[in-house]
């Protein structure tokens, strides 16, 4: 059946978008509850109305397993909340994976998946025993709705007894009413907004909701309420003034609302008990008698009148206390408005992705015809003072300036992300039987949505990659002076318009030798070859590479690295690999901060027109007939402040040209590596400098070494995006090894 049309439909979706927001609070919370202790009460209440919010809104979905289990999980965090039990090491575990399998259950329900009923049995068996086993029933679960039926038989006796007066019941053999101790009633005032009628939400259940709480007493203002000729239906009138006997925190009653938070007005207040003022109808007008057949319409009193009479009766029926209570009822609401008020500017509003990409589209198209616009104008030969060209230089800014807003709505924080990677560690640990702790940093780094996505994988390879390769095990951390509970960091950072996110462990470290033999027995490397630590610790990337001994279903079946570097390559990233033995090892990936446009050096080599980015470049030189020393033939370097950099030559790097046997008055690039080291790119010239959009290179295309995407320039040539990294790591990057230009898809 189709949803577009369907109102529930875009309901259920907010819905979800929601639940997404409240786990990772709930994570957030369970993660301080860990790191600072669990004795906080606040913490608490937040962990606790997270489960309670979801277990709410799925019980309006009708999501029977996804409420069942939440309400098992808010029992046993209720009793926490209530100091009736403790939180150590072991309850944290579950509630850590009770909050996994929650968001399980979120994913499942919403895309309609059978539920995981084992795992779910098991979790509900570990949460039942914090309560001293399963509850008697369940029959709680099911809402039934049935009419309230009321009794006003007061039992007055027989008709003859009741007809000659008979006597009234005994009052002292009534119940007696329940015990809230000497605490003043509270009073809610409940005013429902258009929006809460509009998510589907019903004051009714709310109402029925503060009943569990104690005894309620409710009455409905309907002074609001015009005449029924100018009624709007869409707009609500009511309001509802609760008045509250029980001894629960006030937290505990906002957190019935906690579902339409935003979607009304709630102002809780604790006093004396006020009962209403019935209205005074003896000042009401006599009803004129009309004739049935006759239809007259009614006297209508002005505005102003009408409001005098209701002010006169009001004051005539309340004596001035009372008033100057009223007064600072008021004073609450207020403040309830201007929070709300501030709320509403600070409000988050939910956009379709495809709208976002469809605007980040249009900028890429704004980018290219600004392009078109100056490279058209410099050809033309306007005085570079003339009205012409200073109008361009400021539609180039306001491009800029809206370059930059559209990439600020589409980046994201990789919190997400982070959170993802802590539930990895706990179930990669306890696979192999490791205590490992994950320490997250950087977490508020913002990062482009699509790379957050495509960066999924790679990171939980990584993150596996590390527990059971680079952690000992305890009994070998203990022998090695290491505490025995291993420490996996993650960490995101802003460098030098990248974002740099590192995986480290403080395990062993790599054992390069053990490396350099597996390769050589499975037939990587040859038995001879001499490499560096570098060198070896890049072996960990070729395909069918592995150090497990045993497969599991974490390692050992040569998959993981290489489909990691692979990934990293695709997003435009780069990984390197630190390692010092007994320490520790540290994978850092380094990616650009969106795919979409890139402040470009537009090159020539060739005669060919490239774009490199221009971030990595530190420096241009010019070479003259002395400045370049050869090592050994095919390999030069040039002296560069008396140090001395390898030397590489673009063109025959890329196949477009045969080495350059002679240098001078060619174009060194300096180009800076994630590790600290220098390169030099030999090239034909430098055209210009200018802002490119990436556009993503086919799957069908030759995957070339040093080739990371292509853009459109301002002429409508297609010029090839660089990644220098690449060519300089890459042994293909040897001249005597240089591919033709036929294979790599180039014209030469």
């Amino acid at each position: 059946m189709s949803t577009d049309n369907d109102p529930m439909a875009e309901i259920r979706a907010s819905f979800f978008i929601e639940c997404e927001e409240l786990l990772e609070a709930l994570q957030d919370g369970l993660q301080t509850m860990d790191d600072e202790g669990s004795d906080d009460p606040e913490t608490i209440n937040v962990v606790f109305r997270a489960v309670h919010s979801i277990k709410g809104g799925a019980g309006a979905f009708g999501l029977e397993g996804l409420v069942r289990f939440a309400h098992r999980y808010e029992t046993v965090l209720d009793e926490v909340r209530a100091g009736r039990l403790s939180v150590d090491a072991a309850a944290l575990k579950v509630f850590f994976q009770a909050a996994d399998h929650l968001s399980d259950l979120v994913r499942v329900s919403r895309d309609d998946d059978d539920l995981p009923v084992a795992e779910t049995a098991r979790l509900l068996t570990d949460l039942d025993a914090f309560l001293g086993g399963p509850p008697e029933q369940e029959d709680e679960q099911e809402i039934e709705f049935q009419p309230m039926v009321l009794s006003l038989d007061l039992d007055l006796g027989d008709g003859e007894d009741s007809a000659s007066g008979g006597a009234l019941p005994d009052l002292d053999a009534l119940p007696p009413l329940p015990d809230f101790g000497s605490d003043a009633p509270y009073r809610i005032v409940f005013t429902p907004h258009v929006e809460l009628f509009d998510t589907g939400n019903e004051p009714a259940l709310l109402l029925r909701n503060l009943m569990e709480l104690g005894e309620v007493s409710v009455v409905c203002d309907a002074s609001a309420l015009p005449e029924l000729a100018k009624i709007t239906p869409d707009i609500p009138h009511l309001s509802w003034v609760v008045t509250l006997y029980s001894t629960v925190d006030e937290s505990e009653i906002r957190s019935v609302f906690e579902f339409v938070d935003g979607l009304c007005q709630l102002d809780i207040s604790r006093g004396e008990e006020t009962s209403p003022v019935p209205p005074d109808f003896a000042d009401l007008p006599t009803p004129l008698e009309v004739p049935a057949t006759e239809e007259t319409p009614l006297p209508e009193a002005p505005p102003a009148a009408a409001q005098n009479d209701s002010e006169a009766a009001r004051s005539t029926a309340s004596p001035s206390p009372p008033v100057k209570a009223a007064a600072e009822v008021v004073k609450p609401a207020e403040k309830a408005s201007r929070a709300q008020s501030n709320a509403q500017a600070k409000s988050v509003v939910r956009v379709d992705l495809d709208r976002i990409e469809r605007l980040v589209n249009l900028v890429g198209e704004l980018v290219i015809n600004q392009a078109m616009l100056s490279q058209s104008l410099e050809k033309s030969g306007l005085s570079p003072h003339s009205d012409a060209m200073s109008g361009l230089e400021e539609f180039q800014r306001l491009t800029r300036d809206i370059q930059d807003s559209v990439m600020m709505i589409r980046a994201q924080p990789v919190k997400s992300l982070f959170q993802r990677m802590s539930r990895i560690v706990r179930e990669s640990s306890a696979a192999v039987g490791k205590d490992v702790r994950l320490h997250t940093f950087g977490e508020g780094t913002e990062v482009d949505k699509t790379v957050i996505e495509r960066l999924a994988d790679p990171l939980t390879h990584m993150i596996r990659n590390a527990v059971d390769h680079g952690l000992e095990d305890p009994e070998k951390r203990q022998a090695a002076g290491k505490p025995a509970q291993g420490r996996v960091n993650l960490t995101a950072a802003h460098r030098s318009g990248r974002v740099v996110i590192e995986v480290s462990d403080d395990g062993a470290g790599i054992n390069r030798p053990r490396v350099l033999q597996i390769a050589i027995d499975k037939g990587l490397i040859p038995a001879d070859v001499s490499l560096s630590d570098s060198e070896i610790d890049n072996l960990l990337f070729l395909p069918g590479f592995s150090t497990a001994s045993v497969v599991s279903d974490l390692s050992g079946r040569g998959v993981g690295m290489d489909v990691v570097r692979t990934a990293i390559q695709a997003l435009g990233g780069r990984i390197t690999i630190t390692s010092n033995p007994g320490e520790g090892t540290t994978f850092s990936i380094s990616l650009p901060l969106t795919l979409a446009v890139l402040d470009g050096m537009v090159i020539k080599v060739a005669g060919e027109t490239l774009v490199l980015p221009l971030n990595l470049v530190v420096e241009t030189l010019t070479l003259g007939p002395n400045d370049v020393q050869m090592v050994r033939p095919g390999r030069n370097v040039i002296e560069v402040r008396s140090g001395f950099v390898p030397l590489f030559d673009l063109g025959a790097a890329l196949g477009y040209r045969p080495l350059l046997e002679d240098f001078d008055e060619y174009v060194v690039l300096l180009i800076a590596q994630e590790d600290g080291s220098s390169a030099a790119l030999v090239i034909d010239n430098i055209i210009d400098q200018r802002q490119v959009v990436i556009k993503g290179l086919d799957e069908s295309f030759y995957r070339a070494p040093g080739i990371a995407a292509a853009t459109i320039l301002g002429d409508g040539q297609i010029a090839l995006i660089l990644d220098p990294t690449d060519i300089i790591s890459t042994p293909g990057a040897a001249p005597t090894q240089a591919q033709p230009a036929q294979q790599l898809g180039l014209s030469a």
